[in-house]
């Protein structure tokens, strides 16, 4: 019996290797002699760098750098030596686990220690620079990393803009000499499941504002300022890449990353899939058990458990998902690869008990699940 366990981190319980950990526990009580492959995964958002690190090795870095709102943060970095590939999560630099709820500013944060993340990427060597672009507290179209880089915004005063994408709006002139060189010799990938343009109703503003503390009326003047930056990008560029897919994903990062890094972006399951081994692990198995926090309608959208079974289901292995909770409509999953689908508590339980206790109730899901398994097994074997 070969099973692969991929899950997803459960948010603010359980990292992605601490969950496939006891789902390989709870069904080691029942198949104690099955080939169990570990691949721990994400989707581009929180806990990106200790997935793939977990998986493929590799180190991670430290670095001290600006968070949103210009206090000090301590940022890791994932590095993986023999392909110079340099994993950076932005909400480990600018996201919104920093900022506590009542001081979310998406007017005034900013982007640039994901810009400093960049840099200390280019200083260690990186040929390839992975952005995983979830969980961003920012909304100022990646200026802010650009100015870590390099890039000059000047107002019509000669005076340098202060951080934030509110600020854009009084921006005047921009100077690019001083860009990092080294952008244009590193390819660059964002690990990302939005598609949003950069502004408009569906753009970067509207849709995500409000969450980093936006009112109704900071949006229309946020989208209003991201706009005008847009302007000044694409006559100093010759390009105009504010309404491609994805450029508003994470405040408009996603902007500044096609724009000036000629990123390319990719679904971050994909990508982590990709640098984990996933296929190659699934091939020849006869179960893949993944999971996440939430399952829902919203898993469509390119999370984890949405990824995995499609991987799986290329080689018509079956996926089995154990959630913290199965939102509304989580049976439309059936339709896409997910074969069943169960929740993680066993019972009536507050949030915080089941986080508390995520561990054992991973191991006990996973037993039940290999349990019934067993009894199919018996009948039909494989």
């Amino acid at each position: 019996m070969k099973i692969v366990i991929a899950p997803d981190s459960f948010k603010d319980s359980i990292s992605a290797q601490g969950a496939a950990d006891a789902i390989g526990l709870g069904l080691r009580e029942v198949w104690p002699d099955a080939q169990l492959i570990k691949c721990p995964m994400a989707d581009g958002g929180e806990g990106t760098v200790a997935a793939v690190l977990a998986a493929c090795g590799g180190e991670h870095h430290r670095a001290e750098v600006r968070g949103p709102l210009g206090d000090t943060a301590f940022a890791k970095m994932g590095w993986l030596p023999e392909s110079r590939t340099a994993i950076i999560e932005m909400a480990e630099a600018s996201g919104l686990q920093l900022v506590p709820v009542n001081q979310r500013d998406a007017c005034n944060s900013s982007t640039f220690g994901t810009g400093q993340l960049i840099g200390f990427a280019l200083d260690a060597g990186a040929q390839r620079i992975i952005l995983a672009i979830g969980g961003s507290a920012t909304n100022d179209g990646g200026a802010g990393a650009l100015q870590a880089l390099g890039l000059k915004l000047f107002d019509a005063q000669g005076q340098l803009l202060p951080p934030g994408g509110l600020a854009l709006a009084k921006l005047f002139r921009m100077d690019l000499s001083e860009l990092d060189p080294r952008i244009k010799d590193v390819r660059f990938d964002i690990a990302a499941d939005v598609d949003n343009p950069l502004c408009g109703p569906h753009g970067a503003s509207a849709v995500f504002g409000p969450q980093k503390g936006a009112t109704p009326e900071q949006v229309q003047l946020l989208d209003h300022a991201l706009g005008h930056f847009a302007d000044h990008c694409a006559k100093a560029l010759g390009w105009d890449v504010r309404d491609e897919p994805g450029s508003g994903a994470a405040g408009g990062l996603g902007f500044a990353a096609k724009a000036f890094f000629d990123a390319q972006f990719l679904p971050g399951v994909e990508v982590v899939a990709d640098l984990v081994g996933l296929a190659d692990a699934i091939e020849g198995a006869d179960l893949v058990i993944t999971g996440e926090g939430r399952f829902d309608a919203q898993t469509l959208r390119g999370k984890t458990p949405l990824g995995v079974a499609q991987i799986a289901n290329e080689q018509g292995v079956p996926v089995i998902v154990i959630a913290g909770s199965l939102g509304e409509d989580y049976q439309a999953l059936y339709r896409h690869g997910i074969d069943a689908a169960f929740s993680l508590v066993n019972g009536p339980i507050t949030l915080e008990e089941a986080c508390m206790n995520a561990p054992r109730l991973l191991r006990e899901r996973a037993s039940d699940i290999a349990r019934v398994w067993r009894i199919a097994a018996s009948r039909n074997p494989l």
